[in-house]
């Protein structure tokens, strides 16, 4: 109906019009109302996907199978259709595609190279040969080699001098300690982090490999050394870089729920992990830092961009907004 009826118009049809109009009416505010529900579902799931909790735990639906069943998934389906109708075969063209030349060589150029040489000594030579043979080329092959982490005891002596005349004690220079009276060094830290941090290598991952190359540290030993760590030198870096952070002038920012077992609250507790990062355009000196936060609350990311002038580029949740 493109214009619209008036009351006198409507008070002048009759009956069966009457009646015809209002199914009409009936009909597409039914559509209308399946349209709203099918966007007002599909806005509910896109922001759920954007904005919601997201677990790492696997939910079974009712229809697939579980490990147990997959063990005898064949007996399972062979059961359900016995003598199952095969495919039609089909031809399939294959081909081979060469390989480039020189690519071995490429991938290993910059690698050291220790050569190994295996020969016949020279009586081995004269009972097959006699006094008659001569070289040829050498066969070659190589393989690619690789060995484990290596540990060995770094023992520092630092020479300690007394005068003659006084009580005077002077010692040699030596380089500091990371941490007092610990075994922790700076390739040893340096390791640890590279194997959590970079590779994400769960600790007790690390403590049952380095147990079976005789090195007994405890993954509460690990965790401690990279807390101290974090706190004496890795603050100092990231305060620094804080600073530096305003001197750009596009960041980007987003936060992300999650869960922490300790935090003076009760277990499964919800926190956020806060991310400030330099613009995409920014490539040659990138800033990425990370703040943790038991809430999702505005005053986070005004306090933490403080006197900041520039823009922030975020996704649509409303504290963002909050910021100019």
């Amino acid at each position: 109906m493109s214009e619209k009826l008036t009351e006198s118009q409507l008070n002048a049809m009759d009956k069966q019009a009457l009646v015809t109009l209002l199914l009409s009416l009936q009909d597409q505010i039914s559509s209308l109302t399946e349209s709203v529900n099918v966007l007002t579902e599909r806005l509910a799931a896109e922001n759920d996907h954007r904005f919601g909790r997201h677990s790492e735990k696997y939910i079974i639906p009712d229809n697939q199978m579980t490990v147990f069943d997959f063990l005898n998934e064949a007996e399972a389906v062979h059961q359900d259709a016995p003598d199952p109708e095969e495919p039609e075969a089909e031809e399939v063209i294959t081909y081979h595609r060469k390989k480039a030349k020189g690519k071995r060589e490429k991938d290993l150029k910059g690698l050291p190279v220790r050569i190994i040489t295996h020969e016949l000594t020279d009586d081995q030579l004269h009972e097959r040969f006699g006094d008659k043979w001569k070289m040829l080329p050498d066969q070659v092959y190589r393989h690619l080699h690789y060995e484990p982490s290596e540990f060995y005891i770094e023992e520092h002596h630092v020479k300690v001098y007394a005068g003659s005349k006084d009580d005077e004690i002077v010692k040699a220079g030596h380089p500091a300690l990371l941490l007092r009276n610990s075994l922790l060094s700076p390739s040893l830290a340096a390791g640890i982090m590279n194997e959590k941090y970079v590779k994400a290598v769960p600790l007790y991952r690390l403590e049952q490999e380095w147990k079976r190359e005789g090195i007994p540290v405890s993954r509460e030993v690990m965790a401690n050394w990279m807390i101290q760590m974090a706190e004496r030198y890795l603050g100092i870096l990231y305060d620094c870089l804080h600073k530096k952070l305003h001197d750009y002038h596009i960041l980007q920012a987003d936060e992300t729920p999650v869960l922490v077992t300790k935090d003076g609250r009760h277990a499964g507790s919800k926190s956020y992990m806060w991310v400030y990062r330099t613009g995409q355009m920014y490539k040659d000196q990138a800033i990425v830092l990370y703040e943790y936060q038991k809430t999702r609350k505005a005053d986070h990311p005004r306090q933490f961009l403080g006197s900041f002038k520039g823009v922030v580029v975020t996704d649509g949740y409303q504290v963002y907004h909050r910021l100019a």
